[in-house]
């Protein structure tokens, strides 16, 4: 195993899974990086599958809020995102995405700055391939503005930490643990 692939290998086992779902995730992702180190898309846009993805999850947590884009090519309303660069760090993946599609500087004050949640999902669209998704969170402030990349996102909005409809189909279990971790946290 190649040193980017252990990183991303450390991380993912540090990682506490919310349910037997992300237990699976994670079990799943560590066989795969177990076998191979090519993780990276090469090839746009599925080569090769599975590839690692970040979701740069902007949240207020004082308000119980996440801040969602209307993404161009899925249609969903999605956290801000996208793929690991070949020799990327996951952590360095989730800044650059934050710079490019939020335009602001992380900060990762609310869980942490290691991985919160793993996600294995297949899409189907333009081209069939798996997602391993690692997903950050990051401080945001509903009363701030922020400009989406208009080449990713048509608009954006704050949503409540309830499931979203025409989302990522793993949101619903996110929010949970973090409300969980959130709630933890504030009695700690």
């Amino acid at each position: 195993m190649l040193a980017p692939t252990a990183a991303v290998a450390e991380l993912i086992t540090a990682i506490e899974p919310w349910d037997d779902r992300e237990k699976a995730h994670i079990a799943q992702t560590l066989t795969w990086l177990a076998s191979t180190d090519d993780i990276h898309r090469r090839i746009p846009p599925a080569t090769p599958s599975p590839h690692l993805v970040v979701y740069t999850v902007l949240v207020d947590p004082g308000a119980e809020s996440i801040f969602l884009g209307r993404h161009l090519k899925s249609g969903l309303d999605l956290p801000m995102g996208g793929h690991v660069d070949p020799g990327e760090h996951p952590l360095t993946a989730a800044r650059r995405e934050a710079r490019e599609e939020l335009n602001l500087t992380a900060d990762f004050d609310v869980v942490g700055a290691a991985p919160f949640f793993l996600t294995v999902t297949p899409v189907l669209l333009p081209a069939p391939h798996t997602d391993i998704t690692l997903w950050h969170v990051i401080r945001g402030d509903r009363a701030t503005p922020y400009p989406l990349d208009p080449g990713e996102f048509s608009s954006g909005r704050w949503h409540p930490f309830t499931p979203v409809p025409d989302s990522d189909p793993h949101l619903p279990r996110f929010l949970a643990k973090l409300t969980h971790a959130l709630t933890n946290r504030s009695r700690a």
